[in-house]
């Protein structure tokens, strides 16, 4: 990264939330032998739900995904590549109108100029055809691919509507992650947290232990997770989990109320639990967070 680069310039995603990561904050990353050195960062957006329509939690929803698309292609210095941790669009139980939200949510994101771009499916766009409908349009709900010396799994935890990965999908991580050497950097992608960090609100993952088990023997593994609406970080041994806010809307911190309802628009702050973060390493064992608030962009 350029040392004049101004990052908060860089990060000036007013009006969206957003994880602007960058390659040196991830576990694992600094320069070994036959590794490149060389620095990157990617854009990680989530939870848009396109069709959504709620005046009194988001008036502006049927603007905001195109908002982001523009910010994204403002910034002064484009990303390596974008992924979307699920929920594309809104639920709906019209088979017909969920590929029409698919279909306006593909057309929308296809004006990024980043090409490179990864799909993830939320429970919204998926638990109730088991990702048929996603899988047409987007392809694979699971794959995993490489950049820079970095591996990134993309885990589906939505298809099942039970909320779990499975025995299938789990046994494909196992050979997928056995090619790697033990110590090589890893992210993971997904919808759910992998932890149960409030299961009464559908806010776990029903055999997250056990992709977490099969995770822990590496030693440099990183999760960014979306579902949650808001900022969130937590820690499961060596492995950091880092959620992403909303593009559409935030939602109440964890079991801090009865039911999970979206917090209500607020004319005066109208981008209030709308942000983004900047990840930044510092050495193996530690990260550098700087959160930024859309309010103080």
């Amino acid at each position: 990264m350029p040392a004049q680069f101004d990052r908060r310039d860089f990060l000036r995603l007013a009006g969206v939330g957003a994880g602007v990561v960058f390659a040196s904050g991830l576990a694992g990353c600094a320069a070994r032998a036959g590794m490149p050195a060389a620095d990157f960062h990617f854009v990680q957006l989530s939870d848009s739900h396109w069709g959504f329509n709620g005046p009194v939690v988001n008036p502006e929803a049927g603007t905001t995904l195109a908002r982001a698309v523009a910010e994204v292609n403002a910034l002064p210095l484009q990303p390596d590549f974008i992924v979307f941790t699920g929920d594309l669009t809104h639920t709906t139980d019209d088979p017909q109108e969920r590929r029409k939200r698919m279909r306006e949510f593909k057309a929308i994101v296809a004006d990024l100029q980043v090409r490179d771009i990864h799909f993830l499916p939320g429970e919204h766009d998926a638990s109730l055809d088991q990702g048929a409908a996603f899988q047409e349009l987007f392809g694979p709900t699971h794959y995993s691919f490489d950049h820079r010396g970095v591996h990134f799994v993309a885990l589906d935890n939505v298809s099942d509507p039970t909320a779990r990965v499975g025995d299938a999908q789990r046994a494909w991580l196992a050979q997928d992650l056995a090619a790697l050497d033990k110590d090589a950097p890893v992210v993971v992608l997904t919808h759910r947290p992998l932890f149960d960090l409030a299961p009464q609100w559908d806010w776990a993952t029903r055999d997250g232990d056990q992709v977490v088990a099969q995770l822990m023997p590496h030693t440099h593994v990183t999760v960014f997770y979306g579902h949650i609406h808001q900022e969130h970080h937590h820690q499961t041994g060596h492995i950091a989990h880092h959620a992403a806010t909303s593009l559409i809307f935030p939602l109440p911190a964890p079991g801090s109320q009865p039911r999970r309802e979206p917090v209500k628009w607020d004319p005066a702050q109208p981008f209030r639990g709308l942000g983004f973060r900047e990840i930044e390493r510092r050495d193996v064992a530690a990260y550098a967070l700087e959160q930024h608030a859309i309010e103080g962009a």
